[in-house]
């Protein structure tokens, strides 16, 4: 089933999505993100074929919030969840740091993640017991830990709910350097990978997370909420994320956040 998501992704992107990389203008929804004619070809797309895969309905990102949640509350047993196009201003910019997400998700859990950089050709994946990949390799793609203080962390700031952890974020992080590129799901691929060691969040979208979270932890990553550590049972629509590839890592990370929330 990994592989027939993998060929379907590979074959919107070539089809729907690259042929109109800055080639598409942009449109603002009523929140003020953006997105394009591409995203709304993605999604179409996406939602044509997914259920020939597995008979459940598509959930979207370039879907009305009525629509997201019925189809959020009535298939518990089963839902496809795509971002056609996550990091639409790096798309509209020619930044190759965009991706396609697709997950499936069973009573509120993500089962399977694929998630595919057409640019790079990078193609990120999962099945929950069996491990994650990256292009037929395993993740993590490399095994030696960084210290705390050379650790690379991807933080999002811009959405935490605590002025003084952002705060302390900028002043006192215990890490050695900090990125935040504009694809939340590339970053949880990355995290997985070993690109990065520890990331944080304030607050990510169903479509945001559903795949990267299920590639992180069957890589050996670890993931808490900034209000639970039992990241699966948090809040659906606004999802805060403490996570880091090394357990180790992880422990002194999840200790540093809660202390200084």
């Amino acid at each position: 089933m990994v592989e027939q998501v993998m060929q379907l992704v590979r074959d919107v992107a070539a089809h729907e999505v690259m042929p109109r990389f800055l080639r598409v203008g942009k449109t603002r929804k009523d929140d003020g993100s953006l997105f394009t004619e591409a995203d709304l070809a993605c999604q179409q797309a996406l939602s044509e074929r997914l259920p020939a895969i597995l008979p459940h309905p598509v959930l979207g990102e370039e879907m009305t919030r009525e629509e997201q949640d019925a189809l959020w509350d009535g298939n518990r047993n089963g839902l496809w969840v795509v971002d056609p196009i996550d990091g639409t201003t790096n798309f509209l910019n020619g930044l190759p740091y965009f991706a396609i997400s697709v997950a499936w998700m069973v009573n509120g859990v993500s089962q399977l993640g694929v998630i595919y950089n057409p640019v790079s050709d990078e193609m990120f994946y999962a099945r929950r017991g069996h491990g994650a990949w990256l292009n037929q390799q395993r993740l993590p793609l490399k095994t030696t830990r960084n210290s705390m203080g050379d650790a690379i962390a991807a933080v999002e700031v811009k959405y935490l709910r605590s002025g003084k952890l952002a705060s302390r974020m900028s002043s006192v992080a215990p890490f050695g350097s900090q990125r935040s590129m504009g694809s939340s799901t590339l970053d949880w691929c990355f995290l997985a990978a070993g690109r990065y060691d520890l990331y944080l969040h304030g607050g990510q979208r169903l479509w945001d997370y559903a795949a990267g979270a299920v590639i992180l932890e069957e890589a050996g990553g670890r993931v808490a909420s900034l209000n639970t550590d039992d990241y699966w049972t948090d809040t659906v629509w606004k999802r805060s994320v403490i996570a880091a590839i090394d357990p180790e890592l992880y422990a002194q990370w999840h200790r540093w956040v809660r202390a200084n929330q």
